[in-house]
């Protein structure tokens, strides 16, 4: 049996655009109702296959630590800490030092789709998948990065965050990334996931395939769109993420 992915939180943003809600506390750690949003994101984890997580952390990390300890909903929470900001890629390839599996499923600590990650998984294992992005179908959103892909499935083009009157699937900040790629990264530069890491990959004809899903992605990126998401997500916590 193959080993289940650890998964890599990024969790790491100061979220300046919601200090007039949440102060100087992490992105991660503002309110849904009553329970920070990295919570939800956690217990949607737990609800799977998942027992292992790093957390990668920055800006207030002793907030993130301090609260959640070294376990959480029978997942086991390992730290890794960035000492100064080094984008979504730069603090993968910092994460990637504790991985104990060959494979990583990365999430962004800003937002929340409810999604099948087990068949997610299932599905970059059976296509040898070197990068599988989940992908959401929604028409309203222009800030998010627009996706093409081929009949098989494979990735062809990818714009983060882009205006473009065709797109329809966007990425839903959730991934699955082989080890080997991570530590391809270089050590210790800011670099960016989605502005460079996988435009390079599709360069060097890397296998990276998109995975549909029908949830919507919620974010709190902005002051709008976080009192929206104390709506959506309501009811997050009795969401399924694949079979019990």
């Amino acid at each position: 049996m193959r080993k289940m992915p650890n998964a890599i939180i990024l969790c790491g943003g100061a979220g300046s655009r919601l200090r007039s809600i949440t102060g100087d506390a992490p992105k991660a750690m503002a309110l849904i109702g009553r329970r920070p949003f990295l919570e939800l994101l956690l217990s949607q984890l737990a609800r799977g296959s998942i027992r292992r997580v790093i957390l990668a952390v920055g800006f207030r990390k002793e907030a993130i630590m301090s609260h959640f300890g070294d376990h959480h909903s029978g997942l086991k929470l390992v730290y890794s800490v960035e000492s100064s900001p080094l984008g979504t890629g730069g603090a993968l390839r910092n994460a990637a030092e504790l991985l104990d599996s060959e494979v990583a499923l990365v999430l962004n600590g800003d937002s929340y789709i409810d999604a099948d990650l087990n068949q997610l998984m299932k599905d970059h294992h059976d296509n040898e998948a070197d990068v599988t992005v989940l992908l959401t179908r929604d028409e309203s959103r222009n800030d998010c990065g627009s996706v093409r892909f081929d009949e098989n499935g494979r990735i062809t083009n990818f714009q983060e965050k882009i205006s473009s009157p065709e797109a329809s699937y966007v990425n839903a900040g959730v991934y699955l990334i082989s080890r080997t790629l991570l530590f391809g990264i270089p050590v210790g530069n800011p670099v960016s996931i989605e502005r460079e890491l996988f435009p390079q990959w599709l360069r060097d004809k890397k296998l990276v395939r998109a995975a549909l899903s029908p949830g919507a992605c919620v974010d709190i990126g902005t002051p709008e769109r976080y009192l929206l998401a104390q709506t959506a997500l309501a009811h997050a916590e009795t969401s399924k993420c694949g079979p019990d």
